[in-house]
């Protein structure tokens, strides 16, 4: 109430805070102001492993910092929790991250070529029927899901690169996931710049991933970190560029 006043829009918290963490911090702050708090309560489910809920206590716990040293980019995992509605729970696995990290270079190298584009004009008619989709799914609960599938729609909408850029443009101060800025960039170094011993790491890496060994794989991964290149996975296969 110092910073934000007595009147809230949305108040976000996990699940298990709804009851009774939320229920008494309701009861507390409207007992004490004598009228509504807050208007929302915005309650996410939990984050899972294939073993259940991902919890400090369990010793399963994930953080940015830690997927940044496997070389993940956090804009890929902000793509990846997106994709499915906030009311569900989500079971994290690097196999599904990695499918994600492909579904996102392909977005990004789509991205890319319509920079590279002759661009056109916008088309009025057609933003404003493609914007409304997005803004539908947005309505339909902050349906995230539905929202990615607006901007795929986009991509293979028969307009102009003018059309699709000015709509993901706008699309991206919602989703946040970086798509012009990443589009913008060199995405892979050339394989004669690669080191040999980055690049023999990288098959070793392949080889453990082909194995099933993933301890391996990530080992191999933070070796390839520690020589100041990233590994990526992408449809096309495995990329290395610079850190």
């Amino acid at each position: 109430m110092k910073h934000l006043g007595e009147y809230l829009d949305i108040h976000c918290g996990g699940i298990d805070n709804a009851f009774p963490h939320h229920t008494n911090e309701i009861a507390q702050s409207e007992a004490y102001l004598g009228h509504k708090w807050c208007n929302y309560w915005f309650h996410i489910l939990h984050l899972n492993t294939n073993s259940g809920k991902m919890s400090k206590s369990s010793g399963e716990f994930l953080t940015v910092s830690l997927l940044e040293s496997k070389g993940y980019n956090p804009l890929v995992y902000r793509f990846f929790c997106l994709q499915s509605h906030y009311r569900k729970s989500l079971v994290f696995t690097y196999e599904n991250l990695d499918n994600a990290v492909i579904s996102y270079n392909k977005l990004v190298a789509k991205i890319s070529a319509l920079l590279k584009a002759e661009q056109g004009e916008v088309e009025q008619a057609e933003y404003d029927k493609l914007m409304q989709s997005f803004r539908e799914a947005l309505d339909n609960d902050l349906n995230t899901s539905l929202a990615i599938t607006a901007l795929y729609d986009v991509l293979k909408a028969e307009t102009t690169p003018a059309t699709k850029l000015a709509l993901i443009r706008e699309f991206d101060k919602v989703l946040g996931i970086g798509l012009i800025e990443e589009a913008s960039k060199g995405k892979e170094e050339k394989a004669d710049d690669i080191p040999e011993e980055v690049r023999a790491l990288a098959e070793q890496r392949a080889e453990a991933r082909k194995a099933k060994n993933f301890a391996l794989a990530d080992e191999l991964r933070g070796k390839i970190t520690e020589l100041g290149y990233i590994i990526e996975e992408t449809r096309q296969g495995t990329t290395i560029k610079k850190a």
